[in-house]
């Protein structure tokens, strides 16, 4: 290979002259003309986290992405990136030379600045006289400024071998988006499963579960090699939080589910925090430190929208113990205050919830309305992964809320692999009483397989949750087009995802209207 690498003084000259990210990140999903067997771009391209005056260009140089080290060599390499007015780059109004790291995998984390607002933009990369394939990306609205509407997609749990992502197609292909919210679970870390003997699978992970960080890069590079999932971060932004299989299933703090010790288990979850930095199109500010990074931040757009996107798994403590299954390790200690987000965070969030906004988003990983389970589930009736493990937590969420006479509070959740619908009570135990806030709970891209709307187990589950309105466990995505006086949540699933091609159907819709909490089926 014959990238050009940079020298060490003209990295440091590139830092100094502020053209050079060296921590840094519809279109067509073009690729350069006939690739050469080193094409760098096997990864795709991703943009996020957008701000009024622009927004962080992601890519990762992999030219054997499942290969050591991607099959780069351990060196620097120059990596060119420019932003245009239109997709065939006659109008290129921001260029750049980034630097791709072999100690961050070859990523690459482009902060572009000075774009105009509210504007759509295109964008590509250039190494090794290749270029990289087309995204585009629309920047935000500054804070206070009028605007009438956006349109924000959701999505995620896309568990590599239990179904193909042809939904990623479907909401790339979603017009005028402003932005994708993924919920977590981008990767799961489970050992390859045998496909002619395991129900639901359609594919294999490569080896065994991860461990280490060259592991956890490794499975980010297999999953990114999806052409529909590249395919839909080209299309918009991505605005990405982490659930718990990026590190571990049921992770939370400094505890995983097999009873590690503390300093055992906080080594494997540094390892998938900066493996989580290196593939997602987040900024410096998100850069991992001390074992940990500071996933949670927020987004405005005008006055219509802000986004506080949470982190409701590294600063939890004091939840309820899993019923029929032993607790271990510091998983048996419940004692001490009960929180899902940790005092900073809950300060950060209470001081963000903003009533000069029509709207506030929270969006976020697991449950936050109460909901009772069929009578057959093993693990028992109420989920403890969610926020019904830390109910004085959701009291103080609640608090929040109607302490500022919020009525304009919705909150997007995944996590549990079904469609649902529902309200936030503001009491505790009186789920048809009055609500506190709006919650649309989305389906996975792939995890759990085709599924079924409403399975023989579940029959009894809408009685038992008068606040819910919606039970469908296919897979699909959601679309939130945002007004200013209504919010409307379009619920889409899939026929199947079991083989490729997979049909996309409008299942239902429903309407929030402003300052009045509650959900209204349009369709």
């Amino acid at each position: 290979m014959t990238y050009r690498m940079i020298a060490r003084r003209d990295v440091l000259k590139l830092a100094a002259s502020g053209s050079l990210a060296l921590l840094s990140g519809v279109g067509q999903r073009v690729w350069a003309s006939n690739p050469s067997k080193d094409y760098p771009f096997s990864l795709g391209v991703a943009s996020g986290d957008p701000w009024p005056d622009g927004f962080v260009l992601w890519t990762r140089l992999a030219p054997a992405p499942l290969e050591p080290h991607g099959g780069m060599k351990m060196a620097v390499v120059a990596v060119d990136w420019e932003i245009a007015e239109d997709d065939r780059f006659t109008r290129v109004v921001r260029s750049g030379v980034a630097a791709a790291r072999p100690e961050l995998g070859h990523s690459v984390h482009v902060e572009a600045k000075g774009l105009k607002p509210g504007w759509r933009y295109w964008y590509r990369f250039r190494a090794n006289g290749e270029s990289s394939p087309v995204g585009t990306a629309r920047t935000a609205t500054p804070v206070g400024v009028g605007i009438d509407r956006l349109r924000i997609g959701v999505a995620g749990c896309q568990h590599y071998e239990e179904g193909w992502y042809t939904a990623y197609r479907h909401l790339g292909e979603v017009p005028d988006l402003d932005a994708i919210f993924h919920y977590g679970d981008y990767i799961y870390e489970g050992r390859a499963r045998d496909c002619a003997k395991v129900p639901n699978c359609v594919r294999s992970h490569a080896g065994d579960e991860i461990y280490s960080l060259d592991d956890y890069r490794r499975r980010y590079a297999q999953y990114k090699l999806d052409p529909d999932l590249q395919f839909a971060h080209a299309a918009a932004p991505f605005l990405v939080s982490y659930d718990d299989h990026e590190v571990d299933n049921n992770w939370y703090s400094e505890c995983d589910q097999d009873g590690s010790p503390a300093e055992i288990f906080l080594l494997r979850r540094a390892a998938a925090m900066q493996a989580w930095y290196e593939h997602m199109p987040v900024r410096q500010a998100q850069y991992p430190t001390n074992g940990g990074l500071k996933m949670y931040r927020r987004f405005d757009y005008g006055d219509l929208l802000r986004v506080q996107v949470l982190d409701t798994r590294q600063y939890r403590h004091g939840g309820l113990i899993q019923t029929g299954r032993p607790p271990k390790g510091c998983r048996l200690d419940s004692s001490g205050p009960v929180t899902m987000l940790g005092t900073q965070q809950e300060a950060w969030l209470a001081a963000g919830l903003s009533s000069s906004v029509r709207w506030n988003l929270l969006a976020q990983q697991v449950m936050v309305m109460p909901f009772t389970y069929p009578q057959s589930r093993d693990a028992g009736r109420t989920n403890v992964d969610s926020w019904s493990g830390y109910a004085q937590a959701r009291e103080r969420l609640v608090a929040q809320i109607a302490a500022r006479d919020l009525k304009n509070v919705v909150i997007a959740t995944g996590d549990v692999h079904q469609h649902h619908a529902g309200v936030v009570p503001v009491r505790e135990g009186e789920l048809d009483g009055p609500a506190a806030a709006t919650e649309f709970v989305c389906t996975s891209i792939s995890s759990g397989g085709n599924g079924v709307e409403l399975s023989k187990a579940w029959q009894d589950v809408p009685a038992d949750n008068p606040h819910c309105q919606l039970y469908d466990a296919r897979r699909g995505y959601q679309v939130f087009d945002i007004g200013r006086d209504s919010w409307r949540t379009n619920v889409w699933t899939m026929d199947k995802v079991s083989e490729q091609g997979g049909r996309a159907t409008l299942t239902t819709s429903f309407v929030v209207e402003h300052d009045r909490v509650a959900l209204h089926r349009d369709s």
